[in-house]
C-alpha cells in the first residue's frame, strides 16, 4: 500500500513493510498528543462516523478518542437495533447516506466481509474495526507495534522471534490478522496452542507456511512456552459459537497465572492479550496476579492502539505532516505524561 490519503483500511493484506513503517513512524509522532503534553487541532471541523454494530468498549472508544485528540468531532451509532439496518436497509445504502455526513468512518460489524461491502458504497475512507471472525486490522497493527517496542527493550526485533498464540484461534480474528502481518517478516517460530476444535484456520496456517516460517501445533500449554519471546493469549469468543453450551466446553481450558508463568516461561517473555480478558472465575485466562508483572504488556498494548488509530486517521485524511502547524498548549491538569 503506497497511497493512504483517501483510501479504505479494510485488511492487513493491503499492507506491505513500507506502509507498516510509515504507520509506525506517524504513530510515534502522536505520543505527545496522546500523553497530553501538547494538543493539535489538525482535524478541527472534521467528522468521524463511528459505527459499531457489535458490542465494543476499547476499540470504539479508542477510535473516538483518537479522532478527538486530532481536533475532530465524533458521531456514533452503536448496536444494530439503533440503526436502520434493523429495518432492512442495505449496507450500501447506509454507506451512501452516512458517508455524506462524515469525513471518515470507522466500522465494526458481526459479519465477515461486511465492512468491505459497506466501503463499496462509501464516499469517504472506511477503517475496519472488526468484521466478525474475519479480520481486525487496526488491532493487528497495534499488536505488531507493541511487539516491536517490547522486544526492542531486549535488543531484539520481529525477525527471528518466537511467538506462542494461545486459546481460541478459530474465532479470534486478532490472531488471524496478526499472523498475516507477521508473514511479511523472516524466520519466525509460531507455536499455536488451542483445543483442536478451536485451531487456527487452515488458510492462515497455509499463509504462515508459505512465508517460510516454522509452526508447532499443540493442545498442551505446559512445556510449549519456554522458548517464547511473545505469549499472545485470547479469550473464548463465546459470541461466535452456535450456543453458549458449546462455548462453555472450552472456557477456562487455558489459563496463565504468576505460578504457571514462572514455571514455564522465560523471565522476560512478553504477555499480550487483545482484551477484554474474561476475568470470571470459570474462565480467567489471564489472572490478576500478573497485573504488576513488568512483562505484562496488555495495558501498554491498549495505549498503543490510540497511537495507531491516530496515525491511520492522519494518513487517510492526508494531514500527517501538518500536526505541528496546528499545535496548541494543554491548559488542564494531567498526569498522563508521568505514567
Amino acid at each position: 500500500m503506497t497511497q493512504f490519503e483517501g483510501s479504505h483500511i479494510l485488511s492487513v493484506n493491503q499492507l506491505n513493510l513500507d506502509s507498516i513503517t510509515t504507520i509506525f513512524d506517524v504513530a510515534n509522532k502522536m505520543t505527545p498528543y496522546a500523553l497530553r503534553e501538547k494538543r493539535t487541532k489538525v482535524l478541527e471541523g472534521a467528522i468521524l462516523g463511528n459505527l459499531f454494530f457489535e458490542p465494543s468498549t476499547r476499540t470504539r472508544v479508542s477510535f473516538g478518542c483518537a479522532f478527538n485528540l486530532l481536533g475532530g468531532h465524533v458521531r456514533e451509532t452503536t448496536g444494530m437495533a439503533s440503526s436502520s439496518l434493523s429495518k432492512g436497509e442495505s449496507l450500501y445504502d447506509t454507506a451512501r447516506v452516512l458517508s455524506t455526513y462524515s469525513d471518515v468512518i470507522a466500522m465494526r460489524h458481526p459479519d465477515a466481509y461486511s465492512v468491505k461491502e459497506f466501503a463499496e458504497g462509501s464516499r469517504v475512507p472506511v477503517i475496519n474495526g472488526g468484521d466478525g471472525p474475519n479480520e481486525h486490522p487496526t488491532q493487528a497493527l497495534l499488536d505488531l507495534f507493541t511487539i516491536q517496542k517490547e522486544l526492542s527493550h531486549s535488543g531484539m526485533g520481529i525477525n527471528g522471534m518466537h511467538i506462542a498464540m494461545v486459546g481460541d484461534l478459530k474465532y479470534g480474528r486478532t490472531v488471524h490478522s496478526l499472523s498475516r502481518l507477521l508473514c511479511m517478516y523472516k524466520d519466525i517460530q509460531f507455536t499455536l496452542i488451542s483445543p483442536s476444535e478451536l485451531a487456527m484456520p487452515d488458510y492462515v496456517i497455509a499463509d504462515i507456511e508459505n512465508a517460510g516460517h516454522k509452526i508447532k501445533i499443540t493442545e498442551q500449554l505446559e512445556g510449549n512456552l519456554h522458548q517464547a519471546d511473545i505469549l499472545y493469549l485470547t479469550r473464548i469468543q463465546e459470541e461466535r459459537f452456535p450456543s453458549q453450551e458449546e462455548a462453555n466446553k472450552y472456557r477456562g481450558k487455558f489459563r496463565l497465572n504468576h505460578n504457571i508463568y514462572t514455571q514455564h516461561c522465560k523471565s522476560n517473555t512478553v504477555i499480550m492479550h487483545p482484551l477484554p480478558r474474561d476475568s470470571r472465575a470459570q474462565a480467567n485466562e489471564l489472572d490478576n496476579d500478573l497485573n504488576s508483572h513488568p512483562s505484562l504488556a496488555i495495558f501498554r498494548q491498549a495505549d498503543n492502539g490510540l497511537l495507531i488509530r491516530m496515525a491511520l486517521f492522519a494518513l487517510t485524511l492526508g494531514v500527517e505532516n501538518q500536526l505541528e502547524k496546528y499545535e496548541c498548549p494543554v491548559n488542564w491538569y494531567s498526569r498522563k505524561a508521568d505514567r
